[in-house]
């Protein structure tokens, strides 16, 4: 080992080693101290600046006795969003996002949702995320691969048969029974707006989800032809009637979630879609059968998706009219890469206010982390 690199591996070994539950990581506001700021800077990231509330925010039960907060607290907003080592930047991006437009930040309460054989193990993650936002109000679950990887089918993009895609399906039974609704958002987006106004969409009765829907777009191009020739199948949406809408952001019911058993009924279609091809986009077309045509729709600005333009080297998208509250990179270039290869689109320097990462570019931080990773390995 070179002389630089053993402290680093040394400490990176004392944290892995530390208590883990089970099934989950609750991670409190850190005080201080050298030892989580040399961990922030091992990786790469700049701590955040320190949010807090506004006038007129609501008190935690926390705030009041100096208890930490629990996510059982009624007056808290929760965001679930999953991470892992490739997305890790474009995650802290959108946390960061969150809480700079956020009227009453100290309520927002994030869920994050690890891989259980990510590169970076959960308990890494959990501390990295703490170093980067010492008062930040979360907890780190682990996201057993095998839960759903026997119904993962091959799809157009390798990327999208990640396991980890399918961890929004397992919301209602990851995140705690006392949490009754959840935003999702995927890891490449960030918020320009207070995400206390998608928190308060109201739900109408019977909906589950609530998410921007695009009724022009060509709603059966997602699927295949064995579906659409299938007389049984092709009957599923009966009555209603679907409009595409994207995954990587929802308002999501958990208490009538659970109720309804909806992940079974996904992993219904997932099932069948593996004896069956009747899609080739990963995790979105099973969301859209079962809840096509039975959304609750949100204002188009809270997705303008696409931005990562089509999965065509070097495109570029435009925004669609009208206001704006979040911007997606959905789509194969995500901000980050472009900005380090010098070649950004223009809307990607809307992403880069709210980037703490300054390290060297993202290429050379993964060699060294892969590197740092294959040391610390080599112990256990």
């Amino acid at each position: 080992f070179s002389a630089g690199l053993i402290p680093a591996v040394g400490f990176l070994l004392v944290l892995l080693y530390s208590p883990l539950m089970c099934l989950g990581i609750r991670s409190f506001p850190y005080n201080g101290g050298a030892a989580i700021s040399d961990f922030n800077g091992l990786f790469g990231f700049s701590e955040a600046p320190d949010y807090r509330n506004g006038v007129g925010c609501p008190s935690t039960a926390a705030a009041k006795s100096a208890d930490p907060v629990t996510s059982c607290d009624p007056s808290l907003v929760h965001v679930a969003m999953t991470l892992d080592s490739e997305y890790l930047r474009g995650s802290m991006a959108a946390v960061h996002s969150v809480l700079r437009h956020a009227s009453c930040p100290e309520q927002v309460f994030f869920h994050f949702v690890a891989a259980e054989f990510d590169s970076l193990s959960p308990r890494v993650l959990t501390r990295l995320v703490q170093s980067i936002f010492p008062s930040l109000n979360f907890k780190v679950y682990i996201f057993r691969e095998d839960t759903v990887i026997n119904l993962i089918s091959s799809s157009i993009r390798s990327a999208l048969e990640n396991p980890l895609n399918y961890a929004r399906n397992y919301l209602g039974d990851i995140i705690d029974p006392c949490v009754k609704r959840v935003i999702y958002l995927d890891s490449d987006l960030v918020l320009v707006d207070d995400i206390t106004k998608l928190w308060e969409v109201k739900m109408s009765a019977g909906k589950i989800i609530g998410a921007p829907e695009y009724c022009h777009a060509n709603f059966t191009k997602y699927f295949t032809d064995n579906f659409w020739s299938d007389p049984v199948l092709s009957r599923v949406f009966g009555s209603r009637k679907p409009c595409y809408f994207n995954t990587g952001v929802m308002v999501m019911d958990l208490e009538k979630w659970r109720e309804g058993h909806f992940r079974k009924k996904i992993e219904n279609w997932m099932e069948l879609q593996r004896q069956n091809r009747i899609y080739e986009l990963g995790s979105l077309p099973p969301f859209l059968l079962v809840f096509g045509g039975n959304v609750e729709p949100i204002n188009h600005r809270w997705n303008q998706h696409g931005l990562g333009g089509d999965n065509v080297a070097g495109s570029c998208r435009e925004l669609h009219p009208g206001p704006v509250s979040l911007l997606h990179w959905s789509g194969k270039g995500k901000p980050w890469v472009r900005l380090d290869e010098k070649r950004p689109c223009p809307l990607d320097h809307l992403w880069e206010p709210y980037d703490l990462y300054k390290g060297k570019s993202m290429v050379q931080h993964q060699q060294r982390l892969e590197q740092l990773v294959g040391y610390s390995s080599y112990f256990f």
